[in-house]
């Protein structure tokens, strides 16, 4: 989904609400040697990355445009224009990568 669809969102949040759009399909993934791992396959518990779309006027972290790192199974669904998002509270988020952190060439990004 491009950015401009993003900008255009007839909704405003709520004190310490985040609304995100996740990174990607749920389903199958390709492991770094390019293997397909199937949706059905056991895994342990696994982190999700999504883009920030819109944020509270409470939350202090995290900005529109930031990929943060979340719970997939600690969220709520939410359909605007057509278009799923993720609703959470800012406390549910894990790490924050944005390129607006200043650090050392090597540094990833990673703000835990």
């Amino acid at each position: 989904m491009s950015e401009n669809t993003h900008d255009k969102l007839p909704i405003r949040m709520l004190h310490d609400r985040v609304l995100v759009a996740m990174d990607g399909a749920e389903g199958e993934r390709r492991s770094s040697g390019g293997i397909v791992i199937p949706a059905t396959a056991a895994v342990g518990r696994r982190l999700a990355w999504a883009e920030v779309v819109a944020v509270g006027q409470n939350v202090r972290t995290v900005e529109p445009g930031d990929r943060v790192l979340y719970d997939p199974e600690d969220r709520a669904e939410v359909e605007v224009r057509g278009a799923t998002y993720l609703l959470m509270r800012e406390r549910d988020l894990h790490a924050v990568a944005a390129d607006r952190f200043e650090g050392s060439e090597d540094s990833t990004g990673l703000y835990l």
